[in-house]
Parts: structure tokens; sequence; C-alpha cells
């Protein structure tokens, strides 16, 4: 039996005695005479289906019982399970031709299985690929024979592929289609006429080698990269796709087709050492490795099959921890037992995309010839150790890199000024070579090459070959621990060094003026930066120090402070990029979590940043760090509060604003809409100044207070008890809902719910109790997407849902208990909830900072715990990271004063933690309540 994959000499448990039973079973239906040993007549199809069905449950349960014991890992359970598969198959072949009779018999035929049952491992719930080869089609004996067979299978519950062919159709289908050329590469042989399957062998083998590799080469790269854009292009996605995600299965298949075609070999090891073929493509350990993939990935996959009882290759989020438990991850430290797990997840993975980038081109040149070599442009390239191959780049054959070792640096900086691709050769090159980066570590000349690759154009794509390849991880040992490092959240889409290559591919597309239109402020930043290098070293290391428990803005400032002179940055720079670390988060944190139109956060931020360079890095930063979570995450809202904060804390550093006194900014807007309403009758206008209180003018501009004073002017006017007016604001990618009504208290809190229920999510909202006991009540909308509300009908429904809310028409409460809930696959992904209260971010209120698990109605739940403890909420400040929901809201109590006394304070705790507490997960952490005084 042909048998793929690397291990121990695998024997099959599959008793042939127990199949031969089975057959006879199957083909015997009474007692015979004595002394006559002739088989009678075949059962009926009833009975042998109940026979084949108790037999098709033993063997997967006993498969399923002695792998979830931990007798079997997952690559020796699909190799048992194929095992056993066969006999129940060949029992199954041999009762078929019995049941069709004497014609199916009159033209042989073999069966054999192709595909991944051609390789003798089979996954739980997998498909099984068949294929019936004759010398000539079937005759109508030969195809009563495989229906007979096919409907008996799928009666099973069987996933059967199936093909009937001659043996020249078979080479006539592989000829036009890669895909059955490899099915027919894993054929192997299970019953009928052995000779038949031999003459297909031989055919199919001359075949190949009158086609050429080159053929497969070209058609399995282009099926691969097909499947890699389907499936994700990074190894290091957080929700990955074990069989067909870059780095998985399929990967690793490949290669063993790739030597499987090349040379006929079943196992990697048959590619060690001198006198194997192609003169030793891979050493032992090489070898090694290629089995612990292939291992890890087959345990990981039946685990997956048990776990959801189906054929799923995705690791979501919710089977994550459950597969991770199963396979014995528990906490250690700092890091939960399901990022353990994940991480050793994505090291094989990179594992694989290494081993594909070390074997392929070996493989590829030991059958196609060695590349051509070609003279480089300039001789100073020739003497630096790298010349050119097929037009692309690698290290001169015979060049002593053990010696030299910063030729592999000077590789991709030459490759990259040049314009050329790396060789398939250099990859395999720098990956053997990689070892060697570690004496470059203490040498000035290489952190100088460094420095250049990292702050020229197209820096990320070489970052990521320097990656990939394993020297950044032997070249700044401190990356190596956030390699395959993820976060188990929603909000990251990649691993933590993957997503640093992408913050640093951000920085890139904005060197190249690639983001313009959706950074414009950024955009201008980036060519006016000083300290260019400080910023793409703070970029690189800004998450450097995650998964070490602690905060690791402090952490990473700490080591920043070490690798900086290692790389050759100046004392100067040194201290900017240790700075730029510990305060990465800082920019984010106030834009979406303090109220911007207060002096004192604009203050606050100025007084930390300091110098206008300082801002301008941490600005660019920021915009890299939060476009390299995930596509999602950035949108037009938050561009525009980055954008206004920026520029605000510009005019303070820059000494043009000193934030005049409250009186007199309020008297400049007053003054300003004044001018907008010149038209008006001088009494309407003057109503609409007494209208407000100071934090009313303060809060928005001329534009938008005219429009105010018409929809009140309005209102008055029919003496409508409710207005609700709808604008979409493409410029920031929100819709603007502002609602005029008779305040009182939960009126937040019902609008909140009314919105909800329309599917839309508030990213901000301004409150304002007018004089004359109106409430003017602005929010800022998104829908579940993260774009504008803007069909006229959603709008509508907006208002008719408000209205019908403050009305009592809709009970608010249990309609939102209607709204659908979020994935399954999401629940996994614990919040813990906690409330922070801040009686120190500003001057007048007090801050009030939720997070809890975002769903439907919280804002609304949480709004009313406020209400209902006699605060008013002045501005509410809403963003989301995944399924994590951070609400901020600034309070006062009834008198207009801050929330100070501690017995409010308490009650307060309580009251929102009790909004909270219903929906919460029942694994979830106690909840986290601190104060800040």
């Amino acid at each position: 039996m042909k048998l793929f994959g690397d291990s121990l000499d695998f024997v099959s448990i599959a008793s042939s005695d127990d199949a031969q039973a089975l057959t006879e079973s199957l083909l015997y239906s009474g007692p015979s005479p004595a002394g006559i040993t002739a088989r009678g007549t075949p059962l009926s199809r009833d009975l042998a289906l109940s026979l084949l069905r108790r037999r098709l449950g033993r063997i997967q349960g006993s498969i399923q019982e002695e792998f979830e014991r931990g007798e079997l890992p997952g690559l020796f359970a699909g190799r048992r399970l194929g095992a056993l598969m066969d006999g129940l198959i060949a029992a199954i072949h041999r009762y078929s031709l019995a049941v069709a009779g004497s014609e199916a018999e009159e033209e042989p035929f073999a069966l054999a299985a192709t595909g991944g049952y051609g390789r003798g491992v089979l996954a739980p719930f997998s498909d099984i690929d068949l294929l019936f080869v004759s010398r000539a089609p079937l005759n109508p004996g030969g195809q009563r024979a495989v229906e007979f067979m096919l409907y008996l299978l799928w009666d099973l519950g069987l996933k059967v592929g199936h093909a009937t062919r001659s043996v020249a159709e078979c080479i006539e289908e592989a000829h036009k289609d890669a895909t059955v050329q490899t099915a027919l590469l894993e054929a192997r042989f299970l019953s009928g006429d052995a000779a038949i399957f031999e003459e297909f062998e031989t055919a199919f083998g001359a075949a190949r080698r009158e086609w050429g590799i080159g053929q497969f080469f070209h058609a399995k790269r282009a099926e691969r990269q097909a499947r890699h854009k389907r499936y994700g292009d990074s190894p290091y996605l957080v929700e990955p796709h074990i069989k067909e995600g870059r780095g998985g299965l399929r990967d690793l298949q490949a290669m063993y087709w790739f030597a499987s075609y090349a040379f006929g070999t079943q196992k990697m090891w048959q590619l060690v050492g001198s006198d194997s073929p192609g003169g030793g493509l891979l050493t032992a350990d090489e070898a090694r490795a290629f089995r612990r993939a292939w291992s890890f990935l087959w345990t990981v996959r039946f685990h997956l099959h048990y776990t959801t009882g189906r054929a799923e290759e995705r690791l979501t989020f919710d089977l994550q921890p459950v597969v991770g438990a199963r396979m014995g991850y528990t906490r250690h430290g700092k890091q939960e037992g399901v990022e353990r797990f994940m991480k050793h997840f994505f090291l094989t993975a990179r594992d694989v995309v290494r081993l594909s980038r070390l074997l392929e081109p070996a493989i590829e040149r030991a059958t196609l010839g060695p590349p051509a070599l070609q003279p480089t442009p300039g001789a100073e390239d020739t003497a630096a150790g790298i010349t050119l191959a097929d037009g692309r780049a690698l290290i001169a054959p015979g060049f002593d890199v053990a010696a030299d070792s910063a030729v592999m640096l000077r590789l991709v900086r030459i490759a990259r000024d040049r314009g050329w691709e790396l060789h398939p050769l250099a990859h395999r090159q720098l990956i053997r070579n990689a070892r060697f980066a570690v004496p470059l570590r203490e040498d000035p000349a290489a952190g100088e090459l460094f420095l250049e690759l990292l702050t020229g154009h197209a820096s990320a794509h070489w970052m990521r070959v320097l990656n990939e390849v394993g020297f950044l991880s032997r070249f700044i040992p401190d990356w190596a621990r956030i390699v395959g490092l993820m976060q188990f959240d929603t909000y990251h889409v990649y691993t933590v060094e993957e997503h640093t290559i992408e913050a640093i591919g951000v920085l890139n597309t904005l060197d190249g003026g690639g983001l313009e239109d959706v950074a414009p402020v950024a955009s201008e930043l980036i060519g006016q930066v000083q300290s260019r290098r400080a910023l793409y070293v703070a970029t690189l290391l800004h998450d450097i120090a995650k998964g070490r428990g602690g905060d690791h803005s402090e952490l990473g400032a700490a080591i920043a402070t070490e690798v900086c002179p290692r790389l050759g940055l100046s004392p100067e720079e040194t201290e900017t990029v240790s700075w730029l670390v510990l305060n990465h988060l800082l920019i984010s944190q106030v834009a979406f979590k303090r109220d911007i139109d207060d002096p004192k956060t604009i203050l606050d931020l100025a007084e930390v940043v300091q110098s206008p360079e300082r801002l301008r890095l941490l600005l660019l930063l920021t915009v890299a760090d939060m476009r390299a979570v995930g596509p999602k995450v950035w949108n037009g809202w938050k561009a525009t509060l980055l954008r206004e904060l920026y520029w605000r804390v510009a005019e303070v550093l820059a000494g043009g604003l000193s934030v005049p006194e409250r009186d007199v900014r309020v008297a400049r807007a007053k003054q300003a809409v004044e001018a907008l309403l010149s038209d008006w009758p001088r009494e309407a206008v003057e109503s609409f100044l007494r209208a407000g209180y100071p934090g009313y003018w303060l809060s928005f501009d001329a534009a938008t207070h005219a429009r105010h004073a018409a929809l009140m002017r309005e209102a008055e006017a029919t003496a409508a008890p409710l207005t609700v007016r709808t604008r979409v604001l493409d410029s920031r990618a929100v819709t603007e809902v502002t609602v005029f009504a008779a305040d009182h208290p939960g009126l937040f809190s019902q609008i909140a719910g009314a919105l909800a229920l329309g599917g839309a999510s508030i990213v901000d909202a301004r409150i304002h109790t007018m004089t004359n006991g109106m409430a003017l009540d602005t929010f800022w909308v998104q829908d579940a997407t993260g774009g504008m509300l803007e069909a006229p009908h959603r709008l509508s429904r907006l208002g008719v849902l408000i209205e019908g809310a403050l009305t009592g028409r809709i009970r608010l409460a249990e309609e939102i208990r209607k709204v659908r809930r979020e994935p399954s696959r999401l629940r996994a992904v614990t919040v813990p909830p906690r409330v922070l209260l801040d009686n120190h971010a500003s001057t007048s209120h007090s801050v009030i900072e939720v997070n809890a698990r975002d769903r439907p109605g919280l804002l609304h739940d949480v709004t009313a715990a406020i209400s209902e403890q006699g605060l008013q909420i002045a501005s509410a400040h809403i963003t989301t990271y995944g399924v994590r929901a951070v609400d901020v809201f600034y309070v006062k109590d009834v008198f207009g004063l801050k929330v100070e006394n501690e017995r409010k304070l308490a009650s307060l705790r309580n009251a929102i933690l009790g909004a909270l507490s219903p929906r919460v997960e029942a694994e979830d952490a106690a909840p986290v309540v601190r104060a800040v005084f």
C-alpha cells in the first residue's frame, strides 16, 4: 500500500481477516452443503446496508475514541482511518460486482483511491475520492456495478467524489487539467484488476515524463496563487483556514506533489543525504520540520472535525479555545492557553511557508537544470557577492555567507534599488543562512544597511521577506517573541508581527501619496517630518513588547532604548523612538474617548506632546497603527476626529491659541451665527441667542448653529412636540441625527434604543438642554459596517422609531431583545466589563468610561442607568474594537456640578454594572471598577 508523508514505518492495523470476513458476510447468505465452499447468493441490499452501517460505525467510533484518549496523533489516526476504510470499500466493491452478475466481470476494471484518500490519510468527514479505471469504456454490466456501489456508499452517509475512465481517458484528462493530474499522481490501488492499475501507472508515468515537470509547476503555482487570494495571502490571519490558507495543509501537500512528480518519492526523508534524488535537497532537520508541521496540522484538523461534527477547516474564534484545550494548551503566566495554541499554529504555518520556499526551487533546479547565471550590470554588485539568474537576484554560488553575513542585507538592498525580484533560490539561501544574522547585531555597517532598508521605498515588502526567512528574529531577538503572537479578540486581523509589517506598509503608501483621499493630513505631514528614521523604527517597535504582561507601551519603550543604539540611531533619535512607543496609543485614546471640544482635553495633550515634530510623528504612527489593524477599523469619522484633534493641538503648540476665556469664545460663537441670520427679524435672533447655555455655543460651528435656529423656529411655529432631522455627512462618513423634543430623564436612553432598532450605531453625541426646557440632542451614527446611513427609507424609519420610543408606542426593551444576535463564532471572545470614573479629564464634567462586550441595546441600557442616578449626559463618545465597546460619557449632576460624593459614585458604579450584567456571558471574568480622583 502506497502511503504519503513522513513518519515511522506505518503498519496498517486494519485486519485483512476482518476485511475478508466482511466480504464473505456480504457474499454468502445461507448454509452450504457439507464440503461445498463456493459462495452462495449475495445478501439483499437492505441486509448488506445494515451490516455495512454497523461496520462503518465501529470504524469511526474506534478511531475517534482512540484519538480523543490521546492514543493516536492526528496523522496516525488519519492513516489508520484510511486503512480501515480501504477494507470496507474493497468489500463493497466485491459485493457490488457479485450483485451486478457475470456481465460485470466480462470487462474488468480496477478501483483506486485518488486525491487525499489516495495518500492513505483520511480525516473524519473528508470526501472519499474514487477512480474506476478500465482498459476500455465499461459495458452495461460494469456500469451497473459502479452505480450500485456509489449509491451504497451514499446511503452509508459518505461523501464520494468519483470518476469512471479508461486508461486512455485518464491520460487525456490529466493532460488537460492539472487538478486531475494531481489527483491521479496520488492514485492508489484498492481492489479489482491489479494488472489494469499497473497499466495505468505505467502509462501515466510515461505521460508525465513526456509532459515534463515544468507545466506541473506552472499550473500548481497558479492554483496556489488563486487559493491564497481567496483564503488569505498571509499565514498570520487570526481565523486561519488550515487546509487552503497560506501555510496550511494544501501548501504542505504541494511539496509532496512536486517531489513525487519529480522523483517518485513518497516521504521527505527520501530527499535527505547526498545519494538521494537531487543530491540531498533537504537536511535531516528540515525533513523533521516537514514531519512536525504535517503531524500538527493533521491533529488540529481531526479536532476541528470532531468538535464541529462536520468537515470544518476554518479555525474560527469560537473553535480556537476548544481545540486548544483538547490539545492540552493551558494558561502559562500571562498567556492564555488559546493564545499559546494559536502561537504554535502560526509558527507552524510560518515553517510551512519557509519549507516551501526552501524545497520548491531546489526540486525545480534538480529537474530542469541549474539556472543560467548572468553578470550584474554593475561591477559593485558582483563585488558585493550578488549575481543574477533568470533576471532575478541571488547570492553568488560559492560565496561564503558565514564569513560575510551582511551579504544577506546587501542582496535585499541591491534587489530593491535595481527593481529586481529575488530568485526562488535566493529565498532558499536566506533561510539556510538566517542563523548568521546573529553576529550582525553589533555590526554598525549592518545596522546602517538595515535602517536603509527599513526607511526606503517598499520597505514593508522587504521586511516581510526578512521576517519569513527568519532573518529578523535573529537580527532583533525581541522580534522573535512576537512572531506568531495573536491577541484573542475580534479587533485585530493579523498576528502582532504581521500587523507591524502592515503598519510599515501604510507609511510606504503615505510616502507614495496613495492615501491622500482618506488621510490627507497624514499624507501632507509625511513629507514634513525631520525624524524619518525614528518614525519607521518606532513603527517597527511599537508592539514589540506585547505578550509579556504589563503595559506593552512602557515595556516597549524600554526595549527601544536597547535596540535603537544597536541599529545606529543617535541618542536623540533613540529618545524620540522610545517616547513614540510609550505614547503610540495616546492620540487615538484622546480622539475616541474624550471630548475634543473641551479646552482641557487639548491643553492636556499639548502638555504631553510639547513639540510640533512629535505631534506630527505621533499622528503618523497612529494612522499607520490603526489602518494596519484591519480593513474595517479605519473610517471617515475616525479620520475626522484625528484630523480635528491634530489641528487643535498644533495650534496650541504653535502659540496661535491660548484657549481664550469661556465667555470670550461664547461671544464669538454668537457673533458668528448672528451674521448668518442677518435677514431674520431681530426678535427671532435674540430669542435663539437666549436659548442656549454656554456649553451649547462651544459645541458647534456657526453653520450648525444656524441650522439649529431654523429647526427650533419651525418647531415653535408649528407647536411640534418632536422634530427629527437627518443629514448625511460624506466628508465624515457619518449620518447626523438631530432631535428636538421636550427634555425629560431618560431621553438619551430612549433615543439610543430607537437608533439601535434602526440599525444605527452611535459614534458620537452631543446632548443639550435649552433654556426653554427643550432638549436639542445631536447624534452621529453609522451602519453596522462603519458606513453612512443614506437610503431615504432607512432615514425615515429612524424618525418613526424615535417618535415611537418617546411616545411609549414602542417597548424598547422587548424589541431590542428581538434583534439578531452576533455570530456564534464570536461568543468565545470574552470582554470583562469595566467602569472607570475620572474627575480630572475635564474641568466641568465627570467622565465615565464603560468597557463591555458590545451588543444591541448596550448604549440604551447604560444611559438609562446613568439617567436613573439623576445625572445629565452632556456628550457621549462611542468606539468599538471588534466585540469590545468603549463608551465614554461626560456627565453632571442635577445642579450642574461634577459627581464627587463617594456614596454617589459607588451607587453610580453599581447601577452601570447592573446594566451590563444581564447580558454578560457566564464565563466572563468578574467586573473591574477603577476610579481616578
